[in-house]
């Protein structure tokens, strides 16, 4: 592979396996009992990524819901057979902190369960719903121990929409669990814009900013000799996503940028090194502690 900047740090690629009517909160597409009824995008964009990821010859994470790794198990086979990492993303794409423990550990291992018996993989990754481990939420690692997961990539450490949780940004071992046990965690990178931080490398901000601003942010991770986090979905790349009623802020934030989408993820592949979270996170030998803290910055 030919890189032309950054050619040192190894960054973090990862993809959100959901469809587009996987939207947390949104009432047109609450009902799980239409969502086989719906028109489908994710078979079609996934593929497409699973293409540039093998012209490239890079490896990634794709945290799958459940309940696509039901539907569509050639998609998962199909993933797996390119060399990439499966991990979860819940079956029911609902938010964990709305769940309850039992709840919580019963989603996670179906989904689990969906994803070893169509991959041959072992997952051993969880990333939450809209990043929805919260303050209060702390209970859910324990969950992850209890279902054998070795590492998440829930934690958001801006204020966000649905949150945010005070953490390093940066790998990390999170040790706020009721039970003390320390969980390998892989936070959203985000960047400094004068005293705010900002996140840039994933989802609607990656849609929204520029090129220029992506690239900086990436900059900034590197000059700390740290890796940048992206993450992505399908519907991202949708021109052609089935619109739906929503509030505004909504709107703006599901379907700004997306024109820009796949050359954008083609800026990256071609000036930046990446691997699985898994593989990441073995490379991080200088894994700092976070305990929950009060406030987000």
């Amino acid at each position: 592979m030919n890189y032309s900047t950054s050619d040192t740090i190894v960054n973090a690629l990862s993809f959100d396996i959901e469809d587009w009517f996987h939207m947390v909160e949104i009432e047109a597409v609450s009902d799980t009992e239409k969502w086989s009824s719906y028109p489908t995008l994710v078979e079609r964009y996934t593929d497409w990524i699973l293409e540039q990821l093998d012209n490239t010859g890079v490896n990634a994470t794709f945290f799958m819901l459940g309940w696509i790794a039901d539907k569509y198990p050639e998609l998962v086979k199909r993933i797996a057979s390119g060399g990439h990492e499966l991990a979860s993303h819940s079956y029911w794409h609902r938010r964990v902190d709305i769940l309850n423990r039992k709840e919580f550990y019963l989603d996670t291992k179906q989904s689990i369960d969906a994803i070893e018996q169509r991959s041959g993989q072992k997952v051993l990754g969880f990333r939450a719903p809209s990043f929805s481990i919260t303050p209060g939420a702390e209970w859910a690692f324990d969950v992850m121990h209890d279902l054998d997961l070795m590492y998440d990539a829930s934690l958001f450490p801006v204020s966000r929409g649905h949150g945010g949780y005070p953490c390093p940004h940066k790998p990390h071992e999170f040790v706020g669990a009721p039970s003390g046990k320390p969980m390998m965690e892989l936070p959203m990178s985000t960047m400094k814009i004068g005293p705010k931080r900002l996140a840039f490398s994933g989802g609607g901000y990656m849609r929204l900013l520029p090129s220029w601003v992506i690239k900086r942010g990436f900059a900034q991770m590197h000059r700390q000799g740290l890796p940048t986090v992206v993450y992505l979905h399908p519907r991202d790349f949708a021109t052609d996503a089935p619109r739906v009623t929503m509030p505004l802020h909504r709107k703006f934030k599901s379907y700004v940028g997306l024109k820009g989408t796949k050359k954008k993820l083609n800026m990256l592949l071609t000036n930046y090194r990446f691997d699985t979270c898994a593989k990441l996170l073995n490379l991080s030998s200088d894994l700092t502690t976070c305990s929950p803290k009060n406030e987000l910055t």
